[in-house]
Parts: structure tokens; sequence; C-alpha cells
């Protein structure tokens, strides 16, 4: 009797074991988990959306080139794809007014991508105003009025860019959805990434001569998604339902 007892003690301390080590695996890899998660927002600051609820956008940064954004402006239009959102630098946009033009004449979204290509968390708030003014100047040049929409250029902000957005009329965008296009990983790869959308998503793309294989793509994607949602401008989707957002720290 005294043997059974001691041999199950011996066996209950090992399970005992086992449970704790588990236990502290199990939440290494949850806070991990939690740490590259959007946050969604439940009290007062600084958000950027990322999310919303009926809808799917597709948007569109281009910030350099004059090849790869007609290509997909026309692909768009011949798969029937009707509302989209362009996020455009305001250096490019005044390089390049007749796509600008096409853009708006097609009936697509235009938000703002910054004026110059630069990390707006390596900024102080007068210089990320002055960025975002900058291009607000091209665009009314441009005769393109309200935008209210803003990615910040490197898709990297923090509570100054949001509070500097907030305060010229702006909404900051960012994604639920990465197609990591600019990486050029096969139109296989592009695709496989960005049919996981779901309604309410907020796909990125882009339409700079970088991305060489989205307009390739794009036929293959907006016949898969057509099924899962409508297509939708990022400012249909926030007005359309309840949105998710990023509070950042």
């Amino acid at each position: 009797m005294n043997f059974f007892v001691t041999l199950n003690g011996r066996r209950l301390k090992q399970i005992l074991f086992i449970i704790i080590v588990s236990f502290f695996t199990a939440l290494f890899f949850y806070t991990q988990t939690i740490a590259q998660t959007p946050v969604f927002s439940a009290n007062d600051g600084p958000k950027a959306i990322y999310k919303g609820e009926k809808g799917i956008a597709l948007t569109f940064n281009i910030g350099w080139g004059d090849e790869k954004a007609v290509p997909i402006i026309n692909t768009l239009q011949k798969n029937g794809v009707k509302s989209a959102t362009f996020f455009l630098s305001g250096s490019w946009a005044e390089q390049h007014p007749d796509i600008v033009e096409k853009i708006v004449k097609s009936g697509y979204e235009i938000g703002s991508l910054g004026y110059a290509y630069v990390d707006y968390t390596e900024l102080d708030e007068s210089k990320i105003r002055s960025d975002i003014l900058k291009a607000q100047e091209v665009f009314k040049k441009l005769d393109v009025h309200d935008v209210k929409l803003l990615r910040s250029p490197t898709g990297h902000f923090d509570k100054k860019t949001v509070k500097v957005a907030e305060q010229l009329g702006y909404t900051v965008v960012h994604w639920s959805v990465d197609s990591d296009d600019w990486k050029n990983p096969g139109v296989k790869t592009i695709v496989n990434k960005t049919v996981k959308a779901k309604n309410g998503d907020i796909i990125l793309l882009h339409a700079s001569d970088s991305a060489k294989q989205t307009a390739k793509a794009l036929p293959i994607i907006t016949k898969d998604l057509s099924h899962k949602g409508k297509f939708t401008t990022v400012s249909d989707l926030i007005t359309n339902g309840h949105v998710k957002t990023t509070l950042i720290q």
C-alpha cells in the first residue's frame, strides 16, 4: 500500500509539472499573438481605422512611376469593380495629373499618402502637418476636393500622426489584409494572400511601378472576392456600419 501511494505521488508530481510547463508555454504564445494583433480601441484616444463591417475595400497606394497605375485602373473597370480607393502621394500626383484625372473620372476615391515618402514616426508634429498640407495643396490644384482619408506613407504611424491628422480633418486608414504585392512574390502568392479577405476587410495593394504583378492578379482577386462582399470605398465602409480601430500606445 505504501509503495502504491508513493508511486502515485511521483506520477502526480509529473502530471503537475507537465501542466505547469504547458500553461506557461501557452501563455508565452498567447502574449506573442496579442503583441502582433491590432488592438480594439475601447476608450478615447488616437485611433486608426483598419477594418469595417459591410463591404470589401480594395485600396491602392501610388508613390512613383507611370506604367502600372493605368493598367490597374483599366483592369478594375474591365472586371466590374466600380468602387476602390487610391491613396496618392502628393509629389506623384503633381507629376501625373492625367492619371489622377483618370482615377477621378473612373469614379474611384482618392485618399492622401502625404506628400513625400517619409516615415511619420520619425518626424515631429510640425513636419507631419507640413507634409500633409503640402499634399493637400496639390490635390486642390488638381481640382480634387474633399480628400479626408490619410494613410501614412510608409504605413508606420503613432499618436503624433493621428493627432495631427485629426486636427486637419483626416481619418487615418490602415489595413487588415496585406497583399505584399510590392515584393512581387508571384501572382499566385498575391492572390492567395488577398482572397483570404472577408466582409469588412481593407486590403492593401499597390499601383506604383514596383508592383509588377498586381494587374495580372486582380482579375482573379476580384472574381473570388465578389462572392464574399460588395466592393466599396473606404469612406463608404466607414459610413455603413461599425469600424474597428487600432489603439495607438
